[in-house]
């Protein structure tokens, strides 16, 4: 027997104060309701879903079927993104063959697959579609519901732009650290773009993602694979160092920082310097200290980091 599934809530820290626009750069709180029933039927007639990743709409999923659905902040659009930073008709989606076709309608901030801008791309399962600030995915037709499921449990424990995972995570694996540390140290490196709003006013908010990825790309090979890599806010990043005392730490945060000066990540053929800062703790076994105290310390280093002149690290 099908039950009605229960909803799944998505927890996770959001800023206050917010404007429309940063609700993209944020993993918010959200309720996603799901119908099993509808979801294997779906998958029963091979239909392609649609499911948004980041935003105000964090896991609304359109259904795909022989129709066009356009994508935009209008009213009218088959699916509304209300951001600035979408077009009123930004996008549309409409039946080609057996699978669908993305065409991108004079949009201002312009339409990306996997990363690159397109004109028109034909969709392949997996896709993942940027229209203004927000990150989609397209789920090609057959088992729909395993899909489903998949990439909601990606969305409770990852960062749908980096791909890294998010502060939600980070805090429940942090909490855990401090708990159990038994005679072991903890350390905490955080880390933050140099400049990054100039970015985004200088190139676009888009290029602002590009340099987001591309950064933790480059942390995330360049730390310890044992190291917990998270994004924690807008351009601030932190990676947990169990059993690792601050010297080792500190050497590891070096090592970011160098990796990352030395990478030039690109945006539609122009290269976009970028380097960061890194402030660190170390949690002692023994100590009654809390988490978001320790959190606290290495984010005020960072802080001295970058009034001593950025791309540096303090510890």
């Amino acid at each position: 027997m099908l039950n009605r599934s229960p909803h799944i809530t998505i927890w996770a820290g959001t800023h206050t104060n917010l404007a429309d626009e940063e609700l993209y750069e944020s993993t918010l709180e959200v309720t996603i309701s799901r119908d099993m029933r509808s979801l294997i039927r779906v998958a029963g007639q091979q239909q392609a879903l649609l499911l948004v990743l980041s935003g105000p709409r964090l896991g609304n999923r359109t259904v795909l079927s022989d129709t066009r659905v356009e994508i935009g902040r209008g009213s009218n659009a088959g699916l509304v993104l209300d951001a600035d930073s979408v077009s009123r008709r930004h996008a549309c989606i409409e039946p080609n063959g057996d699978g669908h076709r993305l065409t991108d309608l004079g949009s201002t901030n312009g339409t990306y697959v996997n990363g690159l801008r397109v004109k028109e791309h034909q969709l392949k399962d997996g896709d993942r579609l940027q229209i203004g600030k927000a990150l989609l995915k397209y789920l090609a037709g057959g088992n729909i519901e395993s899909a489903y499921h998949e990439e909601v449990q990606r969305l409770m424990s990852f960062d749908a732009l980096t791909g890294v995972h998010n502060k939600r995570y980070f805090e429940e694996n942090l909490r855990v650290a401090v708990s159990t540390a038994q005679g072991s140290p903890v350390s905490l490196i955080v880390l933050d773009i140099d400049h990054f709003k100039r970015v985004n006013d200088t190139h676009g908010h888009m290029a602002g993602d590009a340099v987001l990825c591309a950064t933790a790309l480059v942390v995330k090979a360049t730390a310890a694979p044992e190291y917990l890599f998270a994004r924690v806010g807008g351009e601030e990043f932190a990676v947990l160092c169990r059993h690792t005392s601050l010297a080792t730490a500190k050497l590891c945060a070096e090592k970011i920082r160098q990796a990352v000066a030395s990478n030039l990540p690109t945006f539609e053929e122009r290269s976009l310097p970028v380097t960061v800062s890194l402030g660190l703790a170390e949690f002692e076994p023994g100590s009654d200290e809390e988490p978001e105290a320790l959190y606290g310390r290495a984010d005020d280093m960072l802080y001295r980091a970058k009034d001593s002149g950025r791309n540096r690290v303090c510890a």
